[in-house]
């Protein structure tokens, strides 16, 4: 295996106890964080996994996620903000 693989794999470990971390909590905001550290593991492997298939147009893809992860993460801190808690 290539090394960039191993960081694929590694990618895809952070990103496992990541979701542990939004899960397990403790408050809303801790929830919200991870959710944006998530979209960016997701973003990392997206563009690793082109660099591996040498396919470019999943960097176009990498990007419209970014911009999806970024805006969403920014409506829901406002909508706790402006409400307390999500549920």
């Amino acid at each position: 295996m290539q090394a960039i693989n191993y960081v694929l794999i590694v990618v895809g470990f952070l990103g496992l106890m990541i979701i542990f971390r939004m899960i397990k909590g403790p408050t809303v905001w801790d929830r919200l964080l991870m959710f944006n550290m998530l979209g960016s593991k997701i973003v990392m492997g997206i563009v690793l996994f082109a660099l591996i298939t040498q396919q470019n147009y999943m960097l176009d893809v990498a990007l419209v996620y970014v911009l999806f992860s970024f805006i969403s993460t920014v409506l829901l801190a406002r909508f706790v903000k402006e409400r307390g808690a999500l549920s």
